[in-house]
């Protein structure tokens, strides 16, 4: 199977919040100048993106929305579903448990760890929690591949180990620092201030 970048990955994830926007507004055809315009990319990029699927549109129609929506989910989607582990059950940690109960049926976090004790042995959003050091035996009885760290910069290396022994083999990272991982584990860096600093940059008059 020919290798797809995260990059097209993430455009996919992306046309698949649009098409479902569309729908809801009514809309059952779209062309790709439509599609591209809302993903502020460029016509022939969606096309060749929706190459990729073998899913083809109608030069005088365009592409039926709801069709190519369900077979976008189908190729983003594990079809018996996804279950993630969240590590750090902090004021992100909850708000990202808050955001996830119920909205992606086909990926869910179904294990918080945290090493307080005041915050495990419980439910919040649904979601079971446990202390860390329950995290290797939880997540090979529950077979988690994916996990989001949201821990402090000095805990967040020593989770991601924990993690990738426990055969974690993606990694959505909040905290503020890289972590280093085997070349066949894939991890996506998110650092809020950093992010925030850029926008905040370009918001400043030149």
């Amino acid at each position: 199977m020919k290798k797809i970048s995260d990059k097209v990955i993430g455009r996919l994830s992306l046309y698949r919040r649009i098409l479902r926007e569309t729908l809801i507004l009514g809309t059952r055809k779209l062309f790709s100048y439509q599609l591209a315009n809302s993903a502020g990319i460029s016509a022939a990029q969606v096309r060749q993106d929706l190459m990729i699927l073998g899913y083809m549109g109608s030069p005088t129609q365009g592409y039926d929305v709801h069709g190519l929506l369900e077979c976008i989910e189908e190729f983003l989607d594990d079809p018996a579903g996804q279950s993630v582990a969240l590590v750090g059950i902090g004021n992100l940690g909850r708000a990202i448990l808050d955001y996830f109960s119920g909205r992606r049926p086909n990926l869910s976090i179904d294990a918080a760890f945290d090493i307080n004790p005041e915050k495990t042995n419980g439910v919040i959003h649904s979601c079971r929690c446990y202390h860390l050091d329950q995290l290797l035996q939880v997540i090979e009885e529950k077979g988690i591949l994916t996990a989001i760290i949201t821990v402090p910069a000095d805990q967040a290396q020593g989770v991601a180990d924990r993690l990738v022994r426990a055969g974690i083999r993606g990694i959505l990272n909040f905290a503020p620092v890289r972590v280093k991982v085997p070349p066949d584990v894939f991890v996506q860096d998110i650092d809020i201030a950093m992010v925030l600093e850029k926008v905040a940059y370009f918001s400043r008059p030149k």
